[in-house]
């Protein structure tokens, strides 16, 4: 199986001027802001997820790459190789990872990381795929209150048209974690509903775009997804200590950790990226194959 990132790095200085240049919406800053730790999910993939064919980094632009990955190890993917133009640029989640089943020499199988979630102890390919079929938490929920859970019901109801089905008063909801995708799967939906998809799509966020919960709704529905929770804890930055976030990196007591940014005030962001790079380095010291 392979890994898929998307990352964006709202401290370069092209991005940023590309931000301000195409779009008229107000940068929010929890949204973009670099954390420094993403050397640290190449480190946890490269010990605890050896089983891994590929690594594949989703960037906008060359000036989004890290200058310390090892391209030889990565393969590095721009918006432009896998999205329609007339979608580009884009400074939303939701276009890009429609896509990302375009990447060239994707595996069947494939997870699909944010740049948050990070492996901490050994996984297995079990814990993630079983005989064909994806493995990931579902649940159902009613109210829609906000544009994130807007988005959802969106996703879900697209997947059932997709399938042939009614809509629902619940919509499904998968886990918020690495999340397991079967590429002829989604090219599937893409085929059944693809105008759809790009008719939602806007350059930053609103409630009509759907998501990738469309692709694993689908899949669910289609009894090609377990109902099976992964190992996971959840982090927000603006509910934990550094002293709390350190003691679980060094010490984990679930396979996977997501590390959800917020908005806070500069001063505490400085104190907890401080405390999480002391964490990850202490973790995992050692330049990994992903790394030059």
């Amino acid at each position: 199986m392979d890994i898929v990132i998307t990352y964006v790095n709202g401290l370069d200085p092209e991005w940023q001027a590309d931000y301000c240049k195409f779009t008229n919406t107000p940068m929010v800053e929890k949204r973009f802001r670099d954390w420094g730790t993403l050397r640290y999910l190449f480190r946890g993939i490269a010990e605890n997820m050896p089983f891994i064919r590929r690594v594949h980094l989703v960037v906008s632009q060359e000036s989004q790459v890290p200058e310390w990955l090892n391209r030889d190890a990565v393969n590095v993917v721009l918006h432009r190789d896998i999205i329609p133009a007339e979608l580009l640029p884009t400074f939303n989640c939701n276009p890009i990872e429609m896509h990302l089943h375009n990447i060239n020499d994707l595996d069947e199988e494939y997870l699909y990381f944010n740049d948050d979630i990070f492996p901490l102890l050994p996984c297995l390919p079990t814990d993630f795929f079983r005989e064909g079929r994806g493995v990931l938490g579902m649940s159902r929920h009613l109210l829609e209150i906000g544009m994130f859970k807007k988005i959802c019901r969106n996703s879900d109801s697209v997947a059932r048209k997709a399938l042939g089905m009614k809509n629902s008063i619940l919509f499904l909801r998968p886990q918020h974690v690495c999340t397991p995708m079967l590429k002829s799967q989604v090219s599937e939906v893409y085929e059944k509903v693809g105008d759809e998809i790009v008719g939602s799509m806007t350059a930053t966020r609103s409630a009509k775009n759907l998501n990738q919960y469309l692709y694993l709704n689908y899949m669910y529905l289609k009894g090609m997804l377990i109902n099976e929770r992964l190992s996971k804890k959840h982090f927000s930055v603006g509910m934990v200590s550094g002293k709390k976030l350190r003691k679980f990196i060094e010490h984990p007591t679930h396979k996977l950790t997501c590390i959800n940014d917020v908005n806070i005030a500069d001063d505490r962001y400085e104190e907890l990226r401080s405390a999480l790079l002391d964490a990850f380095e202490s973790k995992f010291p050692d330049k990994c194959k992903y790394e030059l």
